[in-house]
């Protein structure tokens, strides 16, 4: 009889625990969990967003590329601020075009189709775009000063049909952007800067021979890398590899020292890295020939000097992204920074082959495990010397500068939306700081707005 009874009863144990386990099972099945730790509750908001990925590309305005979106604020609403003038502050008659370019000298004194005469798939020349030189171009907000000030001329004011970018075609889908400014007046080696950071290196024991000087007016009177109170404000290479080997060592950028947005995500054990095309052959001594050392802003601070352990923690080569996306490992914040030939940058690339490698980007993370918690933000770093006929804010003496394309890709993200909330750069680390509840680093990024108007979580 004992033996019996020993059966059943073991049997009976065995048939309520697996009457438990269904239960359970319904239980987390009807009320929508998606976590074995009971007790956890579902993100909400802004904290669904597990993943950022920032696609940072060179040098186009938003009117150059975007001016002619539907509904965006582009070409048909710029009315005075299309009028080139002189020296003199008066109309120019036509365009004026440097000697042997391929643009005819009678164009009328407004934008112009650049395809026409350059398709978006060859080459343009660069333009001016420096510190000093875009505030002038802005002239107080007129946006009149582009022709006059730049060294190729009347093609500042050139635009391509937004109906050719395949990144438009993102655009349509998900949210552009078309009131977001790059942070800082000038180049990429300063908005770079600014991006990490919220404020310029200091190079306070530069060489006299890089140091701008200024009349009493603040009109340059002889242009530099260096500002008379001490920042580095155009193009410059740090005391850190990779640089250019023909930079002597005493117009090298001192390490920095000031908190980055880097900092702030270690600390806080949120996972980050910047990724940038070319990184693993320049730190072995062979550059890719359009390998940009002032792309690399991180490289600047100390925290990341030659042989840190944060050094190889977090800056990366692009192809360690990609690997990522493909696996589901990206970190928390990517950083992508494709490399010369890949980023649109007029002067030694196209446009075409920038756009459909930006396209190949967003889609390594779309077709990849990360993709349901991900934002994906792509912008310019800088106008890259274009003219655009939105003035910026004013903001404090380091910018914004002129408006830049932003575009957000993501499930969270609005669709079909045009945002005219006013964003800069600096808004991508507001939002990052707001997802994962970090201090700002200075007041710009503290006072810039997190994209409040570009999601519906």
């Amino acid at each position: 009889m004992s033996t019996v009874f020993s059966h059943s009863r073991s049997h009976l144990i065995s048939y309520r625990s697996v009457m438990l386990n269904v239960a359970l099972s319904l239980f987390f099945f009807l009320t929508g969990c998606k976590d074995s730790t009971p007790g956890t509750p579902p993100a909400t908001g802004i904290n669904k967003v597990n993943h950022v990925v920032v696609i940072y590309l060179e040098n186009h305005s938003f009117d150059n590329l975007y001016g002619e979106f539907a509904g965006a604020d582009g070409l048909t609403n710029a009315a005075n601020t299309q009028t080139q003038v002189d020296s003199a502050g008066d109309a120019m008659t036509v365009l004026p075009f440097v000697a042997g370019s391929p643009y005819p000298n009678n164009l009328p004194n407004k934008p112009f189709n650049i395809d026409q005469f350059r398709p978006w798939d060859s080459t343009t020349s660069d333009l001016v775009h420096r510190y000093y030189q875009e505030q002038m171009q802005i002239d107080g907000g007129k946006m009149d000063k582009y022709a006059l000030i730049s060294d190729a001329k009347g093609l500042s004011v050139g635009y391509y049909h937004t109906a050719e970018l395949p990144l438009a075609v993102e655009a349509k889908k998900y949210v552009l952007c078309d009131r977001f400014f790059h942070s800082a007046f000038g180049g990429s080696f300063l908005n770079h800067q600014i991006f990490i950071a919220a404020a310029p290196p200091t190079f306070t024991n530069a060489p006299a021979s890089a140091i701008a000087k200024l009349d009493a007016n603040g009109k340059v009177i002889q242009d530099g890398y260096v500002s008379p109170d001490g920042y580095a404000i155009n193009t410059s290479f740090t005391v850190n590899t990779p640089h250019p080997s023909s930079v002597p060592t005493a117009n090298l950028v001192p390490n920095q020292t000031n908190p980055t947005i880097g900092d702030r995500l270690s600390a806080a054990n949120v996972s980050w890295a910047w990724y940038s095309g070319g990184w693993n052959n320049a730190l072995n001594g062979t550059p890719d020939k359009l390998f940009q050392f002032h792309h690399q802003p991180f490289a600047y601070y100390q925290k990341y000097a030659d042989g840190t352990q944060a050094r190889k923690d977090h800056l990366k080569d692009e192809t360690d992204f990609r690997a990522a996306a493909a696996a589901g490992t990206l970190p928390a914040v990517s950083f992508v920074k494709p490399l010369g030939d890949d980023n649109e940058h007029p002067g030694y690339t196209d446009l075409a082959k920038g756009e459909k490698y930006t396209l190949d980007l967003i889609n390594a993370v779309r077709n990849g495990p990360n993709w349901n918690d991900c934002v994906i933000i792509i912008t310019y770093d800088e106008h890259g010397g274009f003219w655009d006929h939105v003035a910026p804010p004013t903001i404090d003496k380091w910018g914004p500068g002129t408006r830049v394309p932003g575009i957000i890709i993501s499930t969270f993200a609005k669709t079909g939306f045009i945002d005219h909330t006013q964003y800069e750069t600096l808004s991508i680390l507001a939002f990052i700081e707001k997802r994962w509840g970090l201090s700002p680093l200075t007041t710009r990024d503290a006072n810039a707005d997190p994209f409040s108007n570009a999601f519906s979580f």
